[in-house]
């Protein structure tokens, strides 16, 4: 429980010196190795360069407080329900990072055009359509929005990007607001090129094969 608390506001750093976030914005979530069943969360409306590991919540599936004082993220809906329907992720990240938020703005999906966006997300990032932030609604029109994958918009708000822990959360988030700065400077120079379904799998079987084993 400890670690899930430290690995939570060393991320809470990390995505703030990053610009992934600002002021307050966003939040961060880890499952407990320990208990599967229960999930570490940031507190609300507090500056992730102050927050201590004392100030982290642990709640169960279902949202409820099992320990901490604070109050946690007004966005624990979201959080519970991808920990209910993805088992295979331990860390979700909402952040409110420009470029993807521009998108987010204007409703659109970032295409299949990067890489690297198509390897570790999944393909394509859609957004969710728009519900009121906090909302058992946005919960579940963001897991429609994810659709299997590692990341989507929220109309009007930001991103959810997941992982199966911290780092890759991190990570994640990081490749969506870089591929939205690329959609959009390629939108502005001409027309780009989405990969069409065959290369999408064929790049995310060649990522399965990536790095050091």
């Amino acid at each position: 429980m400890t670690r899930a608390k430290k690995e939570i506001t060393q991320a809470g750093t990390k995505i703030y010196d990053r610009g992934l976030v600002a002021g307050t914005w966003g939040n961060i979530s880890k499952r407990l190795e320990e208990d599967p069943k229960k999930f570490a969360i940031t507190p609300s409306g507090m500056d992730y360069r102050k927050i201590k590991e004392e100030d982290i919540v642990i709640l169960n599936l279902e949202g409820e407080k099992k320990e901490g004082e604070r109050i946690p993220s007004a966005e624990t809906p979201l959080h519970a329900h991808v920990y209910k329907t993805r088992e295979e992720i331990n860390a979700v990240i909402h952040t409110h990072s420009v470029y993807a938020s521009a998108i987010a703005c204007l409703r659109e999906n970032i295409p299949p055009i990067v890489e690297d966006m198509v390897q570790i997300v999944g393909g394509g990032i859609e957004t969710a359509e728009y519900e009121l932030p906090g909302t058992e609604e946005l919960a579940e029109s963001a897991l429609r929005a994810l659709n299997h994958k590692k990341a989507a918009l929220l109309a009007n708000h930001g991103v959810i990007s997941l992982g199966k822990d911290v780092d890759e959360a991190i990570k994640v988030a990081e490749i969506v607001e870089k591929s939205a700065k690329i959609y959009l400077l390629a939108e502005f120079l001409g027309n780009p090129k989405k990969l069409d379904e065959e290369e999408v799998e064929k790049m995310k079987e060649a990522y399965r094969k990536y790095g050091q084993s």
